[in-house]
């Protein structure tokens, strides 16, 4: 694993004037503020001259007003989230920096179908799947992955739209739900097993998390609502969670991800771990991961935020 490195800003002031965005348009938006908020203080406790910035247009009028150095984003999800690219392009064009993922790995990693082809085409495994454009027919797609399966939008995040099918009765509410969110749609094989999540802090790999649910899976209510999950840190032991964190790492490159991000897994009854998605910009509310696994690697949540806000700083910038 990489090892951690230093700091690499010491005064506050070389970061100028920060927005953080946060909030938006996306499914996400609740979330994000959350994050946001949490984000916020924590840079300004920590001396960072920052400033909250709700959505793409007003932070573009801020930027193009010339009120801000770089951009911490927090926004999750697509369509006025942030994490799709599109805020990436536009930020390049005023060539601004921020955190996190370019446009090419922010695109990739939001469209988990295509995550999935690059995968799947350097030989990573990630479940049997099938892409779902609007009007499929979806009792065939089934038929070719086979029950139990998992039904979501091709291109959100925090578990919004999921749903887990064991039979064909389930399949048709399954698809109505997902379809209620922008683009595609995506079916692929329902893996048993642990939930595990592995957070990335430029190229330090953090200890992975082994998440235990109070219900049947990882839902939007276990992440953001229940108080009653389990979060164990890290999630696996010797050989096994190194070459989990490798496979994170892998992962996270194959996309063209920078920064920091965070790679979800599922790792079946036989050890095998099988790549779900990866997030460009996870969530820092009370109950996110990235924070848990960086408080048990000895990065308290200031100094997270304070790590993140660096890797505004590309390499040989």
């Amino acid at each position: 694993m990489a090892t951690k490195p230093a700091t690499r800003i010491s005064n506050p002031a070389e970061f100028g004037r920060v927005a953080v965005v946060m909030g938006g348009s996306s499914a996400e938006r609740e979330v994000s503020l959350d994050s946001g908020r949490n984000v916020l203080a924590a840079l300004k406790a920590r001396g960072v001259d920052a400033h909250a910035i709700d959505g793409i247009p007003a932070l573009l009028d801020a930027l193009r007003a010339g009120h801000f150095a770089r951009v911490f984003n927090i926004l999750h999800g697509q369509h006025g989230g942030g994490e799709d690219g599109v805020l990436q392009g536009a930020l390049e064009s005023l060539k601004v920096p921020y955190t996190g993922s370019g446009v090419l790995g922010s695109a990739l990693s939001m469209d988990k179908t295509r995550s999935k082809l690059v995968w799947q085409s350097l030989g990573l495994p990630t479940p049997k799947f099938v892409a779902l454009p609007r009007g499929s027919d979806v009792h065939a797609a089934a038929a070719r992955i086979g029950f139990p399966l998992i039904v979501k939008p091709a291109c959100e995040g925090s578990s919004v739209g999921v749903t887990r099918v064991f039979e064909a009765s389930q399949l048709d509410s399954a698809v109505d739900l997902a379809a209620k969110y922008p683009g595609d749609l995506l079916m692929e094989t329902l893996i048993e097993g642990d939930e595990l999540t592995v957070g990335i802090l430029g190229r330090e790999v953090l200890p992975s998390i082994h998440i235990v649910p109070k219900g049947a899976f990882y839902d939007y209510n276990a992440k953001y609502v229940a108080e009653d999950t389990q979060y164990l840190c890290p999630g696996l032991q010797g050989d096994a969670e190194n070459e989990l964190r490798a496979l994170a790492l892998d992962a996270f490159d194959a996309l063209g991800c920078a920064g920091w991000g965070r790679v979800d897994v599922m790792r079946d009854r036989q050890g095998r771990n099988w790549l779900l998605e990866v997030n460009t910009a996870p969530g820092m509310t009370s109950h996110s991961l990235v924070p848990k696994a960086a408080r048990v690697a000895g990065i308290d949540y200031e100094a997270l935020c304070w790590r993140v806000l660096e890797t505004s700083f590309r390499e040989g910038a």
